[in-house]
């Protein structure tokens, strides 16, 4: 039988903070109370509902106007790599999440995996690639990468044939 809960932080999965939700069982009694991710909702939690609707409110606009601003700034940002390519312009290797972050990160762009929607993504081809982002507040937005050859692979590999 399904447990009825407050949530008093946000379960990806199952609700956000404030929401009264229910839940099963063992999920209950082994994830979120010994986590303190959730109360059994009673009488007495009504108020501590309010409290937390309130302070997930507050922290949702602040939440909003960061990810609104981070959206704006990504909209003038390209990232670039420069990667090693064989003679036919296949790449060795390929451009991951962890080499995107890695980039925006010396851009003083702090991104997660939890922002990419697809968290297997890799550039495996040269070009421009638009990548999607999902940041806070259902804010989404768009990232350029643009992967080039590196001009010293190619002359290696001429003077080895």
């Amino acid at each position: 039988m399904k447990q009825q809960l407050l949530l008093l932080e946000d379960v990806d999965g199952l609700g956000r903070s404030g929401d009264i939700v229910t839940a099963r069982p063992g999920y209950v009694r082994n994830y979120l109370l010994p986590k303190s991710k959730a109360v059994i909702a009673g009488a007495g939690t009504l108020r501590l509902q309010a409290k937390l609707q309130e302070q997930r409110l507050l922290k949702a606009a602040a939440d909003r106007e960061e990810s609104e601003r981070l959206a704006s700034e990504l909209r003038d940002i390209v990232l670039e790599f420069q990667v090693r390519v064989d003679p036919d312009n296949n790449m060795y290797g390929s451009v991951t999440i962890a080499d995107i972050i890695e980039a925006a990160a010396q851009k003083n762009i702090i991104l997660t995996r939890k922002n990419f929607p697809h968290s297997h993504y890799a550039i495996k081809n040269l070009g421009k690639k638009t990548i999607p982002l999902r940041l806070k507040e259902e804010v989404t937005a768009t990232l350029i990468v643009e992967v080039t050859s590196d001009s010293a692979s190619l002359v290696e590999s001429s003077t080895e044939q």
